[in-house]
């Protein structure tokens, strides 16, 4: 028996190290150290936040050095960035696919109607992928650059922070009609919008929390043209708007042309990420006709969950975080799945 054991014990300690050695040489291929052992959140099983420890662990580092940067220039970038990732994630999961431009097999999804003339912030991603291209060739994937920069973006602003799991790996396709059918439209009915998060896995915590993202950023008159001139087909304004914020977006938005002007999503901090948008929604401020109808809107909790958030800056940060790690969770390429983009732009 003794004899037996002892033959035993060196094929399992090489069967220990072969097996370790192959996570860390390969931690792209989803197994190994930490793969079904995250630190806490609920993350996805092929995700986790040590992902590119021995493969790139400068990844974080590059990616803030280039935010610093941008978003010092441009504080709106902030937004655009946080923006970006939500539109990749909702359309066939958070795969990059909204990076890929026109190809002979790729119709883009930038050309969808959410998207066209609006999503931005390509430039940093493309500084971001260059860098770490320089210090990791085809290591780090372009989806996980968006998923970086968002949290990045977010703790820049003045936001909160979150373990953040990694692994994802880039689409070979785009989904033009999936970005022009699961994107929530700005004159959403709150109905539309529980509809358009539950179907992405997602609930009402998410959705509030998640929209609460309007702190930071701004928004092009066409979006908010009709709560101004025929919210109800019937040529009168929303009645919901308060009267001098009224009139005050008339005077940015008028009844014709202008459709290009901006105004911020919250007027009072638009470059503080903090609970403002909240109190906003409470006092007839919302921009949009998606943000005030989580208020006005009185299907389940929506109502209750804007009025907790505007009460407690720490409580909305604590969901917006877990939102975040829930959004970036939705339909991950992993393992052998998809590919790392040399460019984010095309298929290698």
């Amino acid at each position: 028996m003794k004899m037996a054991i002892s033959k035993l014990i060196p094929t399992l300690v090489l069967f220990a190290l072969f097996s370790f050695d192959v996570g860390v040489a390969h931690p792209g291929l989803g197994f190994g150290w930490g793969s079904n052992n995250p630190i806490g959140g609920s993350f996805s099983s092929n995700l986790y936040p040590q992902f590119y420890q021995f493969s790139c662990p400068q990844a974080d580092e590059i990616v803030m050095t280039v935010l610093e940067k941008a978003i010092a220039k441009e504080p709106r970038m902030a937004a655009s960035l946080l923006r970006l990732h939500f539109h990749d994630c909702f359309v066939q999961g958070c795969d990059a696919s909204i990076l890929l431009d026109d190809s002979a097999t790729i119709r883009s999804e930038k050309n969808a109607g959410p998207n066209k003339n609006s999503i931005r912030g390509f430039q940093v991603i493309d500084e971001i992928k260059a860098k770490l291209e320089q210090a990791c060739p085809q290591t780090v994937s372009c989806a996980d650059i968006l998923a970086l920069a968002a949290r990045g973006s977010t703790i820049l602003s003045g936001g909160p922070s979150w373990e953040l799991p990694l692994g994802r790996r880039d689409s070979r396709t785009a989904s033009l009609n999936g970005a022009n059918t699961n994107i929530p439209a700005p004159n959403s009915t709150i109905q539309n919008l529980l509809t358009l998060f539950q179907r992405q896995g997602l609930n009402e915590e998410d959705l509030v929390s998640l929209s609460g993202g309007h702190t930071i950023g701004v928004a092009r008159c066409t979006t908010f043209k009709q709560r101004l001139y025929n919210q109800n087909g019937n040529n009168q304004p929303d009645e919901t708007l308060e009267r001098s914020y009224y009139y005050g977006l008339r005077s940015i938005c008028p009844p014709t042309g202008g459709d290009n002007n901006i105004s911020p999503l919250d007027l009072a901090s638009p470059s503080r990420f903090d609970n403002t948008y909240f109190k906003l929604l409470l006092w007839g401020k919302g921009l949009l006709t998606s943000d005030e109808v989580l208020l006005t809107g009185n299907v389940g909790r929506t109502g209750a969950l804007v009025k907790a958030y505007a009460e407690d800056e720490r409580l909305f940060f604590h969901q917006f975080a877990k939102s975040m790690v829930n959004m970036g969770n939705i339909q991950p390429l992993t393992g052998f799945n998809g590919e790392i983009r040399k460019s984010c732009h095309v298929i290698n």
